[in-house]
């Protein structure tokens, strides 16, 4: 009884959303998710930051290698080159080459990625002193290695993770894809607050503690992830065998759209290890700042960016998969406005509240931290537009275009960090080279989405609704800007139930001012929120 009870909760959560469904869903598991990461992020600041910033250091340096890893070879590339190949053939009832599809992208990516673990152990000695941690005092660096080693082994289960979240995202499943980051947070969180005690296991020592313990809860996150993604395939028919068919046209088509696309997210990624490496030569605790600052920053755009962009994109590409270039066309500025009118506010709000913000992650916060997070506030609004504006080249199958652009925007970057960092402008010369280059790619990758819509992409229309909504932004700072300083961020502040009600006043006040803005600039983003604030205002006297 309860295994059919269990059974049909799995398939109830595995029912096909809608995009505004999913969209808000996202939305709302990376919230959660962002939520416990601040909450990590605060418990190793309180227990590491202050007392060992050697070791937070080293354990931020360790993770470099293997994200990068996974981010050249699977992450969102897979995702974005897998979808729709996927989707023409269910499109066209091949249900059969597309389960096939799925199994052969599986086991491809599991056994590149097993490989690319065990080289990482192997090499994680001098990829940490030469590559990642150039700066790290000796200690600093053994302990990165024996990290980096442990943390290895995430590209492999990230790999199977990302190919089952992405048939999930291509049927329109997308609960357990939600979930699954909530639960590698969760693996760190009881690392942090259980195996940094050590590890016994039948009155063995297994593992003395300390920060090592932090490693072993990411993989154990990772692990987590896995089982929740799997729990995603539950009712969906997958049909899997232990084979790779190269004679199958749609892997062969993800093959082919996969290592432009993957390229560009490892020319992405030389970026994160180029910061890592100049930041690691700025002093200690300098490197875990920049990350910090950088963490934060990107918080928004995966709630925002990745959040909308995702719950658009199977429709995005089903649309031109069936050759509607006009319900397409809808459909992406309808994202792109959605993307701006929400990364506007809270960009504005996010630099004048920098100080609160970082407070949530430490105690009485850090003037470093929020200097550098000042410097990514462009980058916030940026890389949420570019999330939606690399699908609509995705939609086309082009991952080529991006890749291009990537590579003008990331050198652009990496000039502008290194010229930064000659010049002694300290870590927060790196995030202003970030913000420089996200601003500088989505302008060429938008002026050449439009040029390939012939001008109907970003019409007339949508130039003044962007007007408008810039309008209402410039309004909008004007106010955050008076309501810090009537609520200042005190020297006393050092609590985070002193600090959070103030920045909850000012977000408050400041998001009510947008809307209202936006209501008598009438913009057709706020309507609905109206409506329903009329709805719940004045429903007992309709």
């Amino acid at each position: 009884m309860g295994k059919l009870k269990f059974k049909s909760v799995v398939a109830l959560a595995n029912a096909k959303l809608s995009v505004k469904s999913a969209a808000v869903l996202l939305a709302s598991s990376t919230l959660v998710s962002a939520l416990l990461g601040i909450f990590r992020d605060r418990l190793l600041n309180s227990y590491y930051l202050k007392t060992y910033p050697t070791g937070i250091d080293a354990y931020t340096a360790a993770f470099t290698i293997p994200d990068f890893m996974f981010f050249i070879l699977t992450s969102g590339a897979l995702a974005v080159s897998f979808i729709p190949v996927f989707n023409e053939r269910l499109m066209k009832g091949n249900k059969k080459s597309a389960w096939e599809l799925s199994a052969g992208v599986l086991n491809l990516m599991a056994l590149i990625t097993l490989i690319a673990s065990v080289l990482i152990m192997i090499f994680a000695d001098p990829l940490v002193r030469y590559v990642v941690g150039p700066g790290l005092d000796e200690s600093g660096t053994i302990l990165a290695i024996n990290m980096m080693r442990v943390i290895a082994i995430n590209p492999f289960l990230f790999s199977i993770s990302t190919v089952l979240s992405s048939i999930q995202q291509a049927l329109g499943r997308f609960v357990f894809y939600a979930l699954a980051p909530a639960m590698y947070n969760i693996g760190i969180l009881i690392g942090i607050t259980v195996f940094t005690d050590g590890i016994s296991l039948f009155g063995l020592t297994l593992f003395e503690g300390g920060i090592m313990g932090v490693a072993i809860g990411v993989a154990f996150g990772a692990v987590l992830q896995l089982l929740t993604s799997l729990l995603g395939l539950f009712g969906l028919g997958f049909d899997y065998n232990f084979r790779i068919n190269l004679k199958n046209q749609g892997l062969r088509s993800v093959l082919k759209l996969l290592p432009a696309r993957s390229l560009d997210q490892g020319i992405d990624y030389v970026n994160t290890i180029v910061s890592t490496n100049l930041s690691s030569r700025m002093g200690a605790g300098a490197l875990r700042s920049f990350q910090q600052a950088s963490s934060l920053h990107q918080m928004p755009v995966s709630l925002i960016g990745v959040a909308i962009s995702t719950a658009f994109f199977p429709q995005l590409t089903e649309e031109l998969g069936e050759g509607e270039d006009d319900k397409f066309h809808d459909t992406f500025r309808t994202a792109l406005r959605m993307i701006v009118w929400i990364t506007l506010p809270v960009s504005i709000v996010a630099f004048f509240g920098r100080g609160y913000v970082v407070s949530f992650i430490m105690n009485g916060g850090d003037a470093l931290i929020a200097s550098i997070l000042g410097a990514f506030i462009v980058a916030i609004f940026a890389q949420s537009v570019f999330h939606i504006a690399s699908r609509g080249f995705y939609a086309y199958q082009d991952t080529k275009t991006p890749l291009i652009v990537s590579i003008i925007a990331i050198g652009t970057t990496i000039l502008l960090s290194v010229f930064f960092y000659r010049f002694g402008y300290g870590p927060e010369g790196l995030g202003w080279a970030q913000s420089l280059g996200a601003v500088l790619e989505i302008i060429i990758l938008l002026f050449i989405l439009n040029r390939r819509a012939k001008g109907q992409l970003l019409n007339k229309s949508f130039w003044e609704t962007m007007r408008k909504m810039f309008f209402a932004g410039l309004i909008t700072a004007c106010v955050a800007y008076s309501m810090t300083k009537f609520l200042p961020l005190m020297a006393t502040d050092d609590s985070f139930f002193v600090t959070f009600p103030k920045f909850c006043v000012i977000t408050l006040v400041s998001a009510v001012a947008y809307l209202a803005a936006s209501y008598f600039l009438d913009l057709d983003e706020v309507k609905p929120i109206v409506s329903k604030l009329k709805h719940i205002l004045f429903r007992n006297t309709e």
